[in-house]
């Protein structure tokens, strides 16, 4: 079983939350857990208030997953 050091940090953040789905699934192939945080706030005071969405992960996983995701970003541009 993984240790996990309790700690919580934000690999990614997005304005449009499709990004944040997509990033979490990437992780999710790659073994590394993340959690969505604000995905639901648009329900409860609307978009105009969200200032980005938040993928946090581990933070013992964070170098990979951060590594991973500027990787697929770099293949973009």
């Amino acid at each position: 079983m993984k240790n996990h050091s309790n700690t919580l940090v934000t690999v990614l953040t997005a304005s449009l939350i499709h990004e944040i789905h997509i990033a979490k699934t990437l992780l999710a192939s790659r073994g590394i857990e993340s959690y969505i945080f604000d995905e639901n706030i648009t329900i409860t005071i609307g978009t105009a208030y969200v200032d980005g969405y938040k993928l946090e992960v581990d933070s013992s996983d964070f170098k990979k997953a951060k590594k991973i995701l500027d990787e697929i970003n770099s293949e973009d541009n």
